[in-house]
């Protein structure tokens, strides 16, 4: 199909940068095409099946270019085969797969960051395309020299900061497979009281979060909003600000599988009900019992005698008729108990067999359900959020539309409770028990059914936590404020998944891969494992000279040796308890970084762009600057 394009004064990489190509049919197209030119300054070309439909396409971009598939046509239109990096962020995992294979064809050097939501499919697809660029490259090793393949799914990178903002209210969670950082907001009264606590602050929360009409934070609030990485001497000045401080830092282990861990359970805590087991229970030391009283009393051999017992038991022995007293009373004592053990053994089969049935089915929200999260969407990002809960064991009940949608299995696998329904419509709600929630999460979606459904549980639980998915940042502000100035003493957070997930797409275009992003208020910090090689503002300096008040900080060096270490963090040496983390979050200042080293940066959007070479002026050495605090 023929590709048609709108292509500005400038032609593509005429000022020597990079060609950057970005393809989709969603709103993660259109802000990675912004970040990577806002942020890295680079020339980007965006392929897109229509730009009126997606919405306002920013006029920055170099090229727009129109195609309904990205088939080859389109691609060299948008200029591939000169690209040193492409984007493939269609919605649909097979257009993604489809278009990476042409890409691969088209230009085997290109770096190549697919969406895909199917994990596995991703792992495999990224080992296949690495592969044909060797091949193409002439190399025998398999690894390809300039070209790299990244699966990412924005789903997988927006669940944690979305899950976070339900999590103990202000609590947040940053995993990035073998890495856990666990960051908290402390209110002024908490920074007070806390005697060194936290590893470091990360951030200085926004002074307007009593003015409702003030644009809290965002990059509009100005000096009132919120502050990135502070310096020390910001921090000692704002005692009366809250503040976000990475509280806890440790190396995570697999999980076991929800699955297995059911089996494990199923036999016991799940076929029968409490009074079922107690009364089991009772009847089995009933019966040892009258078994050892056959056995002192007859004389008999303690198997034999257990036997006797339980042909009576079951009324399957002849009557002991001219046997001794004691032998006619065990056996009357025995015969009723084995009449009171058959309603107990048909109730056991009836919720056995009702507990087998319920498995394959969906449950529903028990009487008791309290302090629980509830959820309303089951989508790509709904089934990841949810799974992400669970993991931290934190209770959830789901609301969820359609019985076939994606998250309905996973529900069903790890036992949740799940209401099918509109959320729109009266009673769903209430079905939920959201009048005893600690949260609500809304993940669908519509703006319109998330905002909906947001007003009509504070109807019915005024100061209920909520955080809603909103496309529209400009929207969402209106939302969030509106809400705040409504009820002030309630918990309201709105996010874009979008623009969560884009700095994480922005940076693999570039060669980089960002382990997560925290939200702080309406901005977004993020984590990411940095070589030091080749960066002015790092080689060769100590840990305090390379701090930059608002832009990046180094929280953690990774000691692993080169040759063993992996973009998750992992490592291949193992100890008992799993792999080993090489990572040494106390650094003293004046550790100077070589050539050979890993750090890992919290830093700012603007500042991770600096940071790895996309613009700025490095500051020259000096031991005066402000250090980490």
């Amino acid at each position: 199909m023929d590709a048609t394009a709108q292509q500005p004064p400038h032609a593509d990489g005429a000022d020597g940068a990079d060609l950057m190509v970005v393809c989709g049919d969603d709103a993660l197209a259109v802000r990675l095409a912004g970040e990577l030119h806002d942020i890295y300054r680079q020339p980007v070309t965006l392929l897109l099946p229509d730009a009126d439909a997606i919405g306002p396409v920013p006029p920055h971009t170099t090229r727009v270019v129109e195609a309904e598939a990205p088939d080859a046509a389109a691609l060299r239109a948008a200029g591939v085969a000169r690209a040193v990096a492409m984007a493939l962020a269609y919605e649909d995992d097979e257009t993604n797969i489809r278009a990476a294979l042409t890409a691969r064809r088209i230009n085997p050097r290109v770096r190549l960051v697919i969406r895909l939501y199917n994990r596995k499919l991703g792992r495999y697809l990224a080992e296949l395309l690495d592969q044909a660029a060797a091949v193409a490259a002439g190399q025998g090793d398999g690894t390809p020299a300039d070209s790299a393949t990244v699966v990412l799914s924005d789903a997988d990178t927006a669940a944690p900061a979305l899950a976070a903002t339900v999590v103990a209210g202000t609590g947040k969670v940053l995993q990035a497979d073998g890495l856990l950082l666990r960051v908290t907001e402390r209110t002024p009264q908490q920074r007070r009281e806390a005697t060194g606590t936290g590893l470091c602050t990360l951030a200085l929360l926004s002074s307007t979060t009593d003015d409702p009409a003030g644009a809290e934070g965002s990059d509009r609030s100005g000096p009132a909003g919120p502050q990135l990485l502070p310096a020390a001497m910001e921090i000692a000045r704002s005692a009366q600000r809250g503040a976000v401080v990475l509280e806890a830092v440790s190396h995570t282990t697999p999980a076991a599988a929800p699955g297995r861990l059911a089996a494990v359970g199923l036999p016991v805590m799940e076929l029968f009900s409490r009074r079922v087991r107690w009364a089991l229970a009772g009847f089995t030391a009933a019966v040892i019992a009258i078994a050892v009283t056959s056995w002192i009393t007859t004389g008999d051999h303690p198997v034999h005698a257990a036997y006797i017992t339980l042909l009576d038991l079951f009324s399957l022995n002849d009557p002991a008729i001219g046997d001794p007293t004691e032998r006619q009373l065990l056996q009357l004592f025995t015969g009723v108990v084995g009449l009171l053990l058959l309603p107990v053994l048909v109730a056991a089969v009836l919720e056995a067999f009702g507990s087998f049935r319920s498995a394959s089915s969906l449950r529903r929200p028990p009487r008791g359900t309290a302090d629980h999260v509830v959820l309303l969407g089951l989508g790509k990002v709904g089934t990841r959020v949810l799974a992400r809960l669970r993991e931290l064991g934190i209770p959830v009940v789901c609301v969820e539309e359609d019985p076939e949608a994606r998250g309905i299995a996973l529900a069903r696998s790890l036992r949740v409770p799940v209401v099918l329904g509109d959320v729109t419509q009266e009673g769903v709600l209430e079905a939920a028990r959201t009048d005893r929630a600690h949260a609500l999460l809304a993940l669908t979606s519509s703006d319109s059914t998330n905002l909906e459904a947001i007003l009509c549980a504070r109807t019915i639980t005024p100061d209920l936590h909520v955080a809603l998915r909103l496309y529209d940042d400009d929207f969402a502000t209106a939302v969030h404020r509106t809400l705040r100035a409504a009820h002030p003493q309630a918990l309201t957070r709105s996010r874009s998944v979008t623009s969560l997930a884009a700095p994480a797409f922005a940076s693999a275009m570039m060669g980089r891969q960002i382990l997560g992003a925290v939200p702080v208020e309406r901005r977004v910090l993020l984590f990411a494992a940095v070589d030091v090689a080749g960066l002015p503002h790092l080689e060769g300096r100590t840990i305090a000279d390379t701090f930059r008040p608002g832009h990046w900080r180094i929280l953690a060096l990774d000691t692993t040796d080169p040759a063993d270490r992996r973009p998750d963090l992992r490592t291949t040496r193992l100890d008992g308890r799993g792999h080993v983390s090489g990572l040494l979050f106390d650094l003293h200042p004046g550790h100077v970084l070589g050539p050979a080293d890993r750090v890992i940066v919290a830093a700012t959007r603007q500042g991770l762009a600096e940071l790895l070479g996309s613009g700025g002026a490095v500051p020259p050495r000096s031991a005066g600057r402000a250090g980490p605090s």
